[in-house]
């Protein structure tokens, strides 16, 4: 089990499995204790977020979330027309809320209406294996892109905070924010491997 991954168990009330009807026979599974891999996209796909300043500004309302709803960043990577983010479920509101308030922060800061795609896709992220498999994912898509030629030249993603623990504009959950608690877990969470 690595650290700084983990379950709900504290919440207030004891977590349960919420199967979420969507539109269109889209189904979300929350409250199961699960990180989930998020992809939601810029409208019509086109590269909003093209610009450094763009992605910036998207890097700073994602901290400014993760603070006000406490919600835990295990990775993340602003491409140019879409995101990919592996979070756990916020200990305030819903996932749904916070990704919606994530998402207004940034289109309110900018001209292009509208800016988003209204959905996202959900994936939970059940063990330690699928973790490490959607970090990857995500660390590599601006190479595989030709944006950049090594993961670390791209500076709008959680790369280079587990290549050397070095922290950026948004604070990530991982073996080195765990280590300097002395390898604990923030309080209440625990990876689920079932």
């Amino acid at each position: 089990m690595s650290p700084g991954f983990g379950d709900m168990g504290d919440r207030p009330t004891p977590p349960e499995l919420s199967l979420k009807q969507m539109p269109r026979g889209l189904v979300r599974l929350h409250q199961t204790g699960n990180f989930h891999f998020l992809t939601f996209s810029c409208h019509h796909r086109l590269p909003y977020l093209n610009t450094p300043e763009t992605r910036d500004l998207f890097e700073s309302a994602l901290e400014e979330i993760r603070r006000r709803y406490n919600l835990l960043v295990a990775g993340y990577v602003v491409m140019p027309e879409h995101v990919h983010l592996l979070v756990n479920e916020p200990r305030r509101g819903s996932l749904a809320r916070t990704i919606q308030a994530l998402k207004l922060s940034v289109s309110v800061r900018h001209t292009e209406r509208p800016f988003w795609l209204p959905r996202y896709y959900d994936f939970n992220v059940q063990n330690e294996e699928k973790r490490v498999e959607k970090l990857r994912y995500m660390h590599r898509n601006p190479v595989v892109r030709g944006l950049v030629r090594k993961p670390e030249d791209w500076r709008w993603s959680s790369f280079r905070h587990y290549a050397t623990g070095i922290e950026g504009t948004v604070k990530i959950e991982s073996p080195w924010t765990a280590a300097q608690r002395g390898d604990k877990l923030p309080t209440g969470y625990e990876f689920k491997t079932s």
